[in-house]
């Protein structure tokens, strides 16, 4: 693990979820959620005087159904969601998925083994973790999809044995720019850690604005890989909320 070495009290911490804090699963609804990585999270965003948010895919409802109490500053769905304010109000950056994409989406899963669309409003994920030797030929099915619905506002975001199909329009990077423009990240250095191809944006933003960005467990260009798994980040966590405690 790469140390980081760094005056914590000048940075905008932004962290993805599943694969930087939390092991994957099989299944989204089957991570857990460390008790003392709340706490940690909890006193860390303290520390920084509440500069810290989570970005992730996931909706803020579901981070809250993981986190509990903590309710943390938050992005979900890969940018549509945004929560400017601990426990606050969600605003949304795009209406959700049409119905009609949802439908050839659930008829595609349907007829495929060991597909899983999960339906998150502001994007689908479709998932082949079960199956995951059918990404290339699933690619191109959705791509085909997309086509043939003609709506030019959607993309496909690929991501760990995951398809996300979500508006062009916002991404990681626009939500890690909306947060440095406003207290408490305004006029720090935003320092953004994810673990896949859907976190690149977030790299980019947090880079392109002066701070910096680490990798979990996979190298991307340009991007120091900070940790080789989810449990250096926890761990990472701790002792930063040690240090600060014991100064």
């Amino acid at each position: 693990m790469t140390q980081i070495a760094y005056d914590m009290d000048a940075v905008g911490l932004f962290l993805d979820i599943d694969g930087t804090l939390l092991d994957i699963a099989a299944k989204p609804h089957e991570v857990v959620v460390p008790d003392e990585l709340v706490a940690d999270l909890a006193a860390l965003s303290k520390q920084l005087d509440g500069a810290l948010a989570l970005v992730s895919g996931r909706t803020i409802a579901d981070i809250d159904s993981l986190f509990g109490s903590l309710r943390p500053r938050a992005s979900g769905g890969h940018g549509a969601e945004l929560r400017a304010n601990p426990g606050g109000h969600v605003e949304l950056a795009t209406e959700p998925v049409p119905d009609t994409v949802r439908e050839e989406l659930e008829e595609l899963a349907s007829r495929n083994k060991g597909v899983m669309v999960e339906d998150k409003g502001v994007c689908i994920a479709v998932h082949y973790r079960e199956e995951p030797t059918i990404g290339t030929a699933l690619h191109l099915e959705l791509a085909a999809i997309l086509d043939g619905l003609g709506d030019r506002t959607l993309g496909i975001l690929p991501g760990r044995l995951v398809y996300e199909i979500k508006h062009v329009s916002h991404d990681k990077g626009t939500a890690v720019r909306a947060f440095m423009a406003t207290p408490p990240f305004h006029g720090r250095r935003p320092m953004f850690i994810g673990d896949d191809v859907t976190d690149q944006a977030g790299f980019a933003a947090a880079q392109a604005a002066g701070g910096f960005a680490y990798s979990v467990g996979r190298d991307y260009p340009g991007v120091k890989r900070g940790f080789d798994t989810p449990a250096d980040v926890r761990a990472w966590i701790g002792a930063t909320v040690g240090k600060a405690e014991a100064a």
